[in-house]
Parts: C-alpha cells; sequence; structure tokens
C-alpha cells in the first residue's frame, strides 16, 4: 500500500507502458474483483459530510475530482472512486477511434514533479465508452465526459464532431466538458474563438439540460481567456474548467518542444489565470481549477480564490493513491482553523 515504497520501479518503466498497466490492473479490479475494491476503498476512502458540495444539482462528497487524460475510455471509474476521488472526469474521448500521435509521447520528469505529453486524443471512440459508461452510470461520484473533435476532422465541421459526441453522452454522465484546449490535436486551439464559442454552447444547450463546462488553455492572454469564457456563459456553459496543459516550454527545465506539460512546473502559470477569470466571474459560474495541484494547501488556495471543486492529475503519478485522503484531510485542517463548518462556506472567500 506504500505507493513511494515502489514508484522507483514504476519509473524504470516507459510512461506510457506503466500508465497502460495501471489502466489493466485498475480495469481488472473494477470488473472482476469487487472484494479487493472493498479492501481498497476501506483503506483509502475518507468521507466527511464537512466537505460535501451540491453543485448545479450534483452532489459532490468531496472537491477532489481527476482530471480528464488519465481514463480516456472509462475503464477505471469504479477503482479511481475507491481511492477516494470526489469525482471523475473521463475521456477525452472522440466520435471515431484514434491511435494519437507517434510514440514517444509521454515523458515525466520526477525531478519537477511534472510531465509533457502529446498524446493527441487516443482513444477507442464513443462506442466503446459509451458501452462502459452504460455499465456503472449513475454512479457513487459524478463523472464528467471530455468531449473533443478527430484530428481527421476539418475545422470547419468540427461543430458536426461536438455534435454527435453530446448526442451519445448526454444521457451517460453528470456533467460534460468541451475540450478545445488540447496542444495535440493541430489546429484545435484555433476554436477557442468567440464565433465558434458561441456556436458550440448554444447548440449544446439545445441538446441536454446536464452542466456543460468549457475547458480553457493556460497561454492565452488574461483579457482574451476573460472573452472567450464570457462567450461561452452568455452562450449557454455551465462553467469554466481552467486549465488544460501549457505549451510555454520555458516552465520546465528540458522540456520537448512538441506537446504540453502539466504538473508542479504549471501551478503558478495556472492560478494566476484561474485567479484573473475569478475576479470576473465568481458567483456567475461554477469555476473548477485545474494545473499543478499536488496538496491540501494549494487546493485551499483555489477554494478561497473562488474553486468550487479541483481536480488533480499528473500529481497522482508523484505521489500515488493517498494523495486524495491527504488532500481532503489537510481541508479538514484548514477549515477548523479558519471557522469555517463547511467547505462551501470557504469558496470565494479571499474574493468578497
Amino acid at each position: 500500500m506504500n505507493y513511494q515504497s515502489f514508484k522507483k520501479y514504476i519509473y524504470k518503466l516507459d510512461p506510457e507502458n506503466a500508465h497502460e498497466i495501471t489502466e489493466a490492473v485498475a480495469k481488472t479490479l473494477g470488473d472482476y474483483l469487487p472484494f479487493l475494491l472493498l479492501f481498497i476503498r476501506n483503506y483509502y476512502k475518507k468521507t466527511n459530510c464537512r466537505l460535501s458540495q451540491n453543485i448545479l444539482g450534483i452532489e459532490f462528497e468531496n472537491p477532489v475530482g481527476l482530471g480528464a487524460g488519465f481514463d480516456k475510455n472509462a475503464t477505471m471509474i469504479k477503482a479511481l472512486e475507491a481511492v477516494g476521488f470526489g469525482y471523475v472526469e473521463v475521456g477525452t474521448v472522440t466520435p471515431k477511434p484514434q491511435a494519437g500521435n507517434p510514440k514517444p509521447r509521454l515523458f515525466r520528469y520526477p525531478e519537477y514533479n511534472s510531465v509533457q505529453n502529446a498524446m493527441g486524443f487516443n482513444n477507442k471512440g464513443v462506442s466503446y465508452f459509451k458501452e462502459r459508461l452504460k455499465e456503472i452510470y449513475p454512479y457513487k461520484i459524478p463523472i464528467g465526459a471530455n468531449i473533443g473533435k478527430n484530428k481527421i476532422t476539418p475545422e470547419t465541421q468540427a461543430i458536426e464532431d461536438y455534435k454527435i459526441l453530446i448526442d451519445e453522452v448526454k444521457d451517460l454522465c453528470d456533467y460534460i466538458v468541451i475540450n478545445i484546449s488540447s496542444p495535440n490535436t493541430p489546429g484545435l486551439r484555433d476554436l477557442q474563438n468567440e464565433t465558434f464559442i458561441n456556436e458550440l454552447f448554444t447548440m449544446s444547450k439545445s441538446k441536454t439540460k446536464k452542466p456543460v463546462f468549457l475547458k480553457i488553455a493556460p497561454d492565452m492572454t488574461v483579457d482574451d481567456a476573460k472573452l472567450i469564457c464570457q462567450t461561452a456563459i452568455e452562450s449557454g456553459a455551465s462553467g469554466i474548467i481552467a486549465t488544460n496543459t501549457t505549451i510555454d516550454y520555458s516552465v520546465l527545465p528540458n522540456a520537448k518542444d512538441f506537446g504540453g506539460i502539466s504538473g508542479a512546473v504549471l501551478k503558478e502559470k495556472s492560478f494566476v489565470l484561474f485567479k484573473e477569470l475569478a475576479k470576473d466571474f465568481y458567483g456567475k459560474t461554477t469555476l473548477i481549477s485545474v494545473g499543478g495541484i499536488s496538496d491540501g494547501d494549494e487546493v485551499y488556495k483555489r477554494i478561497k480564490a473562488g474553486a468550487s471543486l479541483v481536480q488533480v492529475l499528473s500529481a497522482l503519478i508523484f505521489e500515488g493513491p493517498y494523495l486524495i485522503s491527504s488532500i481532503n484531510n489537510r481541508l479538514l485542517e484548514l477549515l477548523k482553523r479558519d471557522g469555517f463548518d463547511r467547505l462551501e462556506e470557504a469558496v470565494g472567500v479571499d474574493l468578497i
């Protein structure tokens, strides 16, 4: 159970191979070994009503979610719930299966607790994704579906991919995230413009009553990011997730010149943009913060800055499955220290 004791052996594996092994184990646990899963749940998962929130009609038992990109094909949800996540975002899924970009495309930097990836939405497609969700939804914790266009789909036809995906997943998840901010699909970030955002969220609002979020890149100027978010909200978006990975390669020594960077080196950049967005949009929409989060103090900082929820991803690689309960235990300590009875009381206090 001590992740740190065998982490060094995991790091001897190619990062993508290590992830595939993790997925196979998690899928096996969820599909075939419920008793072992129960043991894991009893060991890792800690619940406390002080951390629970109802957001957009969805019950979250704690604010720590898994960001998209880890469970691309919705195969690990049961295992991820067992280690304590308050919600899980699966995908990014595309209409058709796709292999992603050429390998190697995933690189870990343990000395910086950071990861660089150029995966390119590798996934088995929405048909497989749906079948997995049908087996489990609705589940004990909220499930988000992160959707993106296929690489071969021209930008001029991108809206059609999102229409297909919303139709396919809307009844099998608790919320949907529009991903047009990944740096690993050519031209995808070009869709972060007012015209497309307006068309996209007007369409999504007409197709589903489920909350639909926009996930934005950390590399825009503050003014551009605010304009895109404002357009999304006015067009029907239920909230903003900030941020995706960065293509600012200066944040990571010896970085590759392709793909997106996540992990500890993204922490400051992500928070700076989130904080600026929260100044304008806190109280007007739901805000989720992601990027470089690895401990309870950072989560609390984001919550006080206006985040109702947070997501972790790369930190799971470096800290292991005890990360979630560690964060939640620390949150309880900080809430008690500051005299808050419930987590929701601390959301946005730095903005009031």
